[in-house]
């Protein structure tokens, strides 16, 4: 069954956008040709997004496909598919890669044995917080926000993949 998702690359310099789409297009098996426009919270990089079909794991292969460059910003969302969990990665310079599963409304799920590992290993009620944060991808979340905003109203490229 296949699944889709989005590819949203926040943030990336203009002489990298190229690879970027050379990566993408690698993984989709499908020429790709984004349209990049200015992202306003980085001076000269450059903004694209686009949608996806192809077969679950898909998410996972573009994430990995786009880390080879680590100046760039970027979120991978792949939706959960009949006997596959979806997925969201963020990846921010010098942060590195965060990976959650999703459910069907787009939250980050956490599973009962990370929940009891968490709670086991919080001595105090901040210790918890700061974990949970973590494994919610806060951090991540809070240095993508700004160059989320700024592609509102950018335009989107739908891509697919058969296989």
């Amino acid at each position: 069954m296949p699944t889709r998702g989005v590819v949203y690359v926040h943030s990336t310099p203009l002489a990298v956008c190229s690879h970027v789409e050379w990566a993408i297009a690698r993984v989709l098996a499908a020429p790709v040709d984004l349209q990049w426009t200015a992202q306003p919270v980085d001076p000269g990089a450059r903004r694209a997004e686009c949608g996806w079909s192809g077969r679950p794991g898909t998410g996972a292969e573009l994430a990995a496909a786009l880390r080879q460059w680590p100046m760039i910003r970027f979120e991978v969302t792949e939706e959960p598919s009949p006997g596959a969990d979806g997925e969201r990665f963020m990846y921010v310079p010098g942060r590195g890669l965060f990976r959650a599963t999703v459910g069907a409304a787009g939250d980050i799920q956490l599973g009962e044995d990370r929940l009891r590992s968490i709670m086991a290993a919080a001595r105090a009620p901040e210790a918890l917080a700061h974990a949970l944060d973590k494994a919610l991808g806060t951090a991540w979340d809070a240095e993508l926000e700004p160059y989320r905003y700024a592609g509102d109203g950018a335009p989107v490229t739908l891509l697919t993949r058969v296989g």
